[in-house]
């Protein structure tokens, strides 16, 4: 896959294996699944770090395989767990917070970040498009760098 803001190529990536079915050494309990991730999600961690728990302590090596085809992240939705925004947009605007942050504190000539600001708002507001065509977002949200520590705390 190619980089989006360089004009070079980017490496490449793994993919999982594909395998119709869990290994026999795997926990294939959908309910005691369901019940972790819920639990997991409850003490606030999130959908990756949950996949991470759930494989490294518990021996499920895939989630969507025990529970039917059913992602982590909608398990906690089922549930009402979870925050307003989703994961990967929330994980940028943390980010974006984080350059703020660094720029305002003395760097505000720091050339490099101010453009890292820039191409993650461009992410965010390009991430805001879609959610809110899905509906996961309201319609008129809109990007404020004024308001993101409100959003992100």
């Amino acid at each position: 896959m190619a980089r989006m803001y360089a004009k070079r190529k980017g490496k490449s990536g793994s993919t999982k294996p594909h395998n119709e079915t869990a290994p026999e050494w795997s926990n294939t309990d959908s309910k005691a699944v369901t019940e972790l991730i819920v639990e997991l999600g409850k003490a606030g961690h999130s959908s990756a770090s949950i996949g991470t728990i759930l494989r490294d302590q518990h021996a499920v090596p895939d989630v969507r395989s025990v529970l039917g085809g059913q992602r982590i992240s909608a398990v906690l939705a089922a549930n009402d767990i979870g925050g307003t925004y989703p994961e990967d947009m929330m994980n940028l605007m943390r980010k974006a917070v984080g350059i703020i942050e660094h720029l305002g504190s003395g760097n505000h000539k720091d050339l490099h970040n101010k453009r890292s600001l820039e191409l993650t708002e461009a992410k965010i507001r390009r991430l805001a498009k879609y959610y809110s065509g899905e509906g996961r977002l309201p319609s008129d949200w809109k990007y404020k760098r004024d308001e993101l520590r409100l959003m992100v705390e």
